[in-house]
């Protein structure tokens, strides 16, 4: 593994701690036995996909609250930190990799969660970029597989070949995802920008540190 790279996007950052121990060692486990650049880009998507659960509502806009490691330690993220913890085990594995945004409109959120966010536009929606023979590729490891079965989304894949991005329906032709607009790439989580945009648009979105994203999606997805 190397992160001392001269390259950004295999350096660590304070948000995308790549040469962090829990980080080198979470890598290490991921691709175990695993050769082969593409091979372990992949190997790193589904461990960050399915080993961390997701969660929208506990959103720390720090350092402290983004970090891989952070995100490691909670064993739960949204899909800003959840990508930044990819990103950091790629670099950490040697595969360099950045950071992409997009605003999108999701149409399956709970309701808690619109209800305190006010709109079903969620700014900044996470994803990782990783430079796979030659090509920038994108990759999401937000959902995991518990989450997708619950609201009958299907399981976002990633083999390394193709952007995984999310899929405008659910299993039941429901719209699930309208991507609205891509913002820059970058090489660690701009979180300036970030905690701007959700000040303005998200003003009462702390009222959701004190739920249970998991309690509501098990009652709301039993109805």
């Amino acid at each position: 593994m190397n992160t001392c790279d001269s390259d950004p996007t295999l350096r660590p950052t304070p948000v995308v701690d790549a040469d962090h121990p829990a980080v080198l060692a979470f890598t290490h486990h991921a691709i175990s036995g695993v050769t082969g650049t593409r091979e372990q880009a992949v190997a790193l998507y589904y461990a960050v996909r399915d080993g961390i659960r997701y969660d929208p509502y506990h959103i720390h806009l720090t350092v402290a609250g983004t970090c891989a490691s952070g995100v490691l330690a909670a064993g739960r993220g949204w899909c800003v930190n959840k990508a930044a913890l990819l990103a950091a085990c790629c670099r950490a594995a040697g595969i360099p990799a950045r950071l992409g945004y997009a605003d999108v409109r999701n149409h399956l959120s709970t309701e808690r969660l619109r209800r305190n966010l006010g709109t079903d536009t969620f700014y900044w929606h996470g994803y990782t970029v990783i430079l796979i023979d030659g090509r920038w590729v994108k990759a999401t490891p937000a959902f995991n597989v518990e989450l997708c079965e619950k609201f009958r989304l299907a399981t976002l894949e990633f083999n390394g070949h193709e952007d995984s991005l999310y899929h405008p329906f659910d299993l039941d032709g429901r719209r699930h995802m309208e991507y609205l607009r891509y913002h820059d790439e970058y090489d660690d989580v701009p979180l300036d920008a970030i905690r701007a945009d959700f000040d303005r648009h998200y003003p009462n979105a702390a009222q959701l540190l004190y739920a249970d994203f998991d309690a509501d999606v098990s009652r709301e997805t039993a109805r």
